[in-house]
């Protein structure tokens, strides 16, 4: 409050480029001079020792942060803080918004276009004059069984897996009074469903195109059908013959 009572009045001033330019200047010049400054130094493996002295600080700092925390008493959100804070977000919002001034849309033109290409040209021709050269490895034999006894060896390892983890294992699922519902209902859709393409297709018939061959086959067809049933018609006659002579021998013996 003191702090504020003493600061007078002031006007604020827009920032101009020339304040843009002499700010990154200034930037530049404090990095320039903050690494010029910076001496040669001898960098040291991090080692276990000191992986575990990290370690141990930071569960100490948080042991010693959880110490110096009182106790809070938790409030409620009550719909009173609910839109205090809708209301502030909308001011943020609104302030953010107006803060922003206007833009002009440029098209994108050839030239633009153009540069563009050539900027991807030129970062893929540095990117490929950085790499070194490799050199190729030929796929060997025993490179193959390696390769393949890999896969085998995954296959293995998955199949073992799902075998303990999901074969023979049933997903149970509650059967609530609105699942038996949904069921019965499905039922009764099928049901009609079924009824209704039946009446449909009920008296209709599928054309089929006769062919020779087709007539072929279906005669050939008909004469065995005849020969079958001629074979036995004669057998069932002389059968009958043979009982009714058997009969009239009975008779007169």
């Amino acid at each position: 409050v003191l702090y504020k009572e003493n600061i007078g009045k002031a006007t604020p001033t827009p920032v101009t480029p020339e304040m843009e330019r002499v700010k990154r200047n200034q930037e530049i010049i404090s990095s320039v001079l903050y690494k010029e400054n910076v001496g040669k130094v001898t960098p040291t493996p991090i080692t276990p020792e000191m992986e575990r002295v990290k370690r141990n600080q930071e569960i100490i700092s948080s042991v010693l942060y959880r110490e110096n925390v009182g106790q809070a008493t938790p409030t409620p959100v009550t719909p009173e803080m609910e839109r205090v804070k809708r209301n502030q977000e909308q001011i943020s919002s609104v302030a953010y918004r107006e803060g922003l001034g206007k833009a002009t849309p440029s098209p994108v033109t050839p030239e633009m276009e153009r540069v563009k290409r050539n900027q991807e040209q030129i970062s893929s021709v540095l990117y490929k004059e950085h790499m070194a050269k490799g050199t190729p490895t030929p796929l060997t034999p025993e490179m193959e069984r390696a390769k393949r006894n890999q896969e085998n060896i995954s296959s293995v390892l998955y199949s073992d897996s799902f075998r303990k983890q999901v074969q023979g294992k049933a997903a149970y699922v509650l059967d609530t009074p609105e699942m038996r519902r949904v069921r019965e209902t499905q039922k009764h859709i099928s049901t009609v469903k079924y009824h209704e393409d039946f009446e449909k297709s009920k008296g209709s018939f599928t054309p089929v195109v006769t062919d020779p061959i087709t007539e072929r086959v279906k005669k050939n067809m008909q004469d065995f059908s005849d020969i079958s049933y001629r074979g036995i018609q004669r057998r069932v006659v002389e059968m009958e013959r043979k009982r009714v002579d058997q009969d009239q021998e009975n008779l007169t013996g």
